[in-house]
């Protein structure tokens, strides 16, 4: 078996780039890697150097994708406060008892499904 530790990076389509970066970092807080002006594709830290979000502009027809973001349980009620303030429709808590974590479900600006889940001890 292969020593995967986790997952580093993810791509994720987006229609627009600019409204996408903009939900990304202003309203998730990612911060900005590496622009690559050729391919149109966006390179974003999530969680310091803990992993990244690739942006990819495609204006074609593709299907949506689902994908998590860990965050602290301690910090799960403030960021869905957060999220709400910024005029995001955000799910009541989901309790994954198979898994010991809790989760809040919200979409992007391209209805991609995007999670906020937090590990319990």
């Amino acid at each position: 078996m292969l020593p995967i530790k986790g997952v580093y990076e993810i791509a994720v389509r987006v229609k627009d780039l600019a409204r996408a970066e903009s939900f990304y970092t202003n309203v998730l807080g990612l911060k900005e890697g590496l622009r690559d002006e050729q391919r149109n594709w966006l390179f974003l830290y999530a969680g310091g150097n803990a992993g990244m979000v690739v942006l990819q502009e495609d204006k074609g027809d593709w299907p949506t994708q689902h994908f998590a973001f860990a965050v602290s349980e301690a910090d799960m009620s403030a960021a869905a406060v957060m999220l709400k303030d910024k005029g995001i429709t955000v799910s009541a808590l989901v309790v994954h008892e198979w898994m010991n974590a809790v989760s809040l479900y919200f979409d992007d600006v391209d209805g991609n499904a995007l999670e906020l889940i937090a590990l319990r001890s």
